[in-house]
């Protein structure tokens, strides 16, 4: 992107921005879960859900009798964001705490999947990334629960990721107070799967394990 739009580009701490698209992937890739914003009859809604980056698009599902779906499928104009917290950036007085993030924001309408070939592959490249390696496992989704199911896609061209990492910028003049300062590390952590109750006496499968 030469010239980007000038809704790309941050109000505050510009410097913080990338346009990249190698940068954009990885943090679309890393992210299991996007906001899309979108506006009705002059209402604000924001949906969080699943998405799922492959190639030059994100893509989401959902219920054909979805509000959100049904909206948003007319291509109408929206707004995804993407958002990873790294730490918590403790500082020495609390105007100066921060976090160090990784964020994309994405200005997109969806187009609607309607080949079942790329609709079907659209589900399985969000389940495996969901559960990695699961697709196969699982019992095959059917016709019926295909067509009960849209598939939207968005293109990212119109995008921008912003990022902050360091430890925290406090005053000159706090820099010799006792007060200690630095990073809290934030982690998200696949635990140990839990069984259900009909599932007590099934191996465990090893993509789970």
């Amino acid at each position: 992107m030469n010239t980007p739009p000038p809704y790309l580009v941050p109000s505050r701490l510009a410097k913080r921005t990338h346009y990249e698209q190698e940068t954009i992937c990885a943090i679309l890739d890393e992210a299991l879960f996007c906001t899309i914003s979108y506006a009705v009859d002059n209402k604000p809604f924001s949906i969080p859900t699943a998405f799922v980056r492959y190639e030059d698009k994100i893509y989401i599902h959902g219920s054909v009798g979805s509000h959100f779906i049904r909206e948003i499928e007319k291509g109408i104009p929206v707004c995804i964001s993407v958002m990873l917290t790294d730490s918590l950036v403790v500082a020495k007085s609390a105007f100066s705490h921060s976090v160090n993030y990784r964020s994309v924001i994405i200005f997109s309408s969806a187009e609607k999947v309607e080949d079942i070939a790329t609709k079907r592959a659209a589900f399985e490249w969000l389940t495996n990334k969901i559960v990695p390696d699961s697709w196969d496992y699982l019992r095959p989704m059917t016709d019926s629960e295909v067509r009960k199911t849209t598939a939207l896609a968005f293109s990212f061209e119109l995008a921008s990721a912003k990022m902050r990492d360091g430890m925290p910028k406090d005053e000159p003049e706090d820099l010799e107070l006792p007060i200690w300062s630095g990073l809290i590390p934030l982690q998200t952590l696949r635990g140990n799967p839990i069984a259900d109750e009909t599932s007590q006496n099934i191996p465990l499968p090893q993509h789970l394990s």
